[in-house]
């Protein structure tokens, strides 16, 4: 005696889609900001290649929020860390962007859809 199990394939609609490729994409952002007050709150030395690839590839994006606050210094024996006011702001502001892109979608998809 075999049960037989019924699947039920359920697709994604285009806009959202675009939902989880702009979540997804904000998010990768977000990941790197992270890094980023991370790897500068740690003082992490830029003689590391990840480093340099995590600063350069987010600098782009930091740079709408670069002066908005001093930075603050602490100076330790080995290594200075850094609090960067900026890439906080930074990510705040990128999460509420990528949140009113995805209301703008399904705004303009015309769907319903539960929040």
């Amino acid at each position: 005696m075999t049960d037989l199990i019924e699947e039920t394939k359920i697709e994604a609609s285009k806009s959202q889609r675009t939902e989880y490729i702009i979540y997804f994409a904000f998010g990768v952002l977000e990941i790197l900001l992270a890094f980023r007050l991370i790897l500068k709150l740690m003082g992490a030395s830029m003689a590391s290649g990840f480093v340099r690839i995590i600063y350069s590839l987010t600098g782009i994006f930091m740079m709408p929020f670069e002066g908005i606050f001093r930075r603050g210094f602490a100076q330790g024996v080995e290594i200075t860390s850094v609090l960067e006011p900026a890439t906080i702001v930074a990510l705040i502001v990128y999460a509420i962007l990528a949140w009113g892109i995805v209301k703008l979608v399904r705004i303009s998809s015309g769907e319903q859809q539960a929040d």
